[in-house]
């Protein structure tokens, strides 16, 4: 087995964030993760990583507000929508 270096999760999390399947989770997450992945610690790349595993119209519903973000993910969810409204992707 063999265990995946930092560099190589974070080139990889990038990857999934800006590849998404829907264009307006791509350049919410997208530029988040150009700004943000490569400071995290372990424990938010884990965080991060399990968000990206949820499916992207709920991601979408959250970052609009149609739905409540589930409480694990808030404080995250919170600063990607505070990052893309300082970007200009989110309304």
């Amino acid at each position: 087995m063999t265990t995946e270096t930092r560099e190589n999760r974070v080139k990889r999390l990038y990857m999934r964030s800006w590849r998404r399947g829907i264009k307006e989770m791509d350049l919410v997450l997208g530029r988040y993760s150009d700004d943000k992945l490569s400071g995290m610690d372990d424990a938010e790349l884990d965080l991060y990583e399990a968000l990206l595993a949820e499916m992207d119209q709920d991601l979408l519903r959250w970052i609009t507000g149609l739905d409540p973000v589930p409480e694990q993910y808030t404080e995250l969810f919170q600063r990607i929508s505070d990052h893309a409204k300082s970007q200009g992707t989110a309304k």
